[in-house]
């Protein structure tokens, strides 16, 4: 059923696949998200649909390898098929006309990003689009963001390609010149917390939409649980977004790092007995 139709590579670790899922394509909203399942006894993974083509009933996904799950879904071809596509998951983005919006998008946070910013500027607004990773090669989907913003920056963190530095800096230059009534950053979880921190600093609301370990994605495992406001919320069902100016970014990036050792020894283990 969730057949491979085509599959590109932006990066060495980084994979665009477009697959079969027409109910999903039908349903999904910005923001939404599916959660993948590959044979019967394999791990369960959160995936943003980063877009969706309703006439060929296809949804696609970036996949960053980083462990032994996200491996070996990227190197799948096409004609495979993925064992379980479950969604859309998730409440879809609060989209509405609000005058410009603010859009930083992180490594492969670009991929969420994306359907954000093409529903923002779809509902009328103005849209600048900061997007940085550490280098040229890990700038995704830049032509397809530029396509639906009046503006790109792009920052890396080693000047190989737009601008040096940080995301946060790029953000400064547009708040210095732009009157920025909404803010929406996706990426890496120590990005959007130095992301939120800027736009708190100058008063703009902000929307985080965050990539928790998730289980099974439907709020009764509360592996994706997190603390907006001092209340605990899960991920997986309130979210993936949220004012970002309320996340306990520290307990988040605490969480996240809860199985890094465990996910190192596996990948490594797998990266031996199936040398690529």
């Amino acid at each position: 059923m969730n057949k491979i139709i085509s599959k590109e590579y932006f990066s060495e670790k980084v994979v665009k696949l477009e697959i079969q899922a027409p109910d999903i394509a039908r349903r999904r909203k910005a923001g939404h998200f599916v959660i993948v399942k590959l044979g019967k006894k394999g791990e369960r993974i959160p995936l943003t649909i980063a877009g969706a083509d309703v006439e060929k009933g296809t949804i696609t996904l970036v996949i960053q390898i980083v462990g032994v799950t996200s491996d070996k879904i990227a190197s799948l071809n096409v004609g495979d098929e993925i064992t379980d596509v479950v969604g859309p998951l998730g409440e879809a983005t609060h989209i509405e006309k609000v005058g410009t919006v603010l859009a930083a998008g992180g490594g492969v946070g670009v991929a969420p990003l994306l359907p954000i910013v093409e529903a923002f500027k779809k509902a009328g607004n103005k849209v600048i689009t900061v997007l940085a990773a550490r280098n040229k090669e890990l700038i995704i989907l830049e032509d397809e963001i530029r396509k639906y913003s009046d503006e790109v920056i792009i920052m890396t963190d080693d000047g190989s390609y737009g601008k040096k530095g940080l995301v946060t800096e790029g953000m400064e230059e547009v708040i210095a010149k732009e009157k920025i009534d909404l803010s929406v950053v996706i990426g890496p979880a120590i990005m959007m917390k130095f992301a939120s921190l800027t736009t708190k600093k100058h008063n703009i609301k902000t929307y985080a939409s965050l990539n928790t370990i998730m289980v099974d994605g439907t709020g009764m495992c509360g592996a994706c649980r997190i603390t907006v406001g001092g209340e605990t919320k899960f991920v997986c069902v309130d979210g993936p977004e949220f004012d970002a100016h309320k996340i306990d970014f520290d307990e988040m990036l605490m969480r996240l790092n809860a199985y890094k050792e465990e996910e190192t020894i596996a990948y490594e283990r797998h990266c031996r007995s199936h040398k690529h």
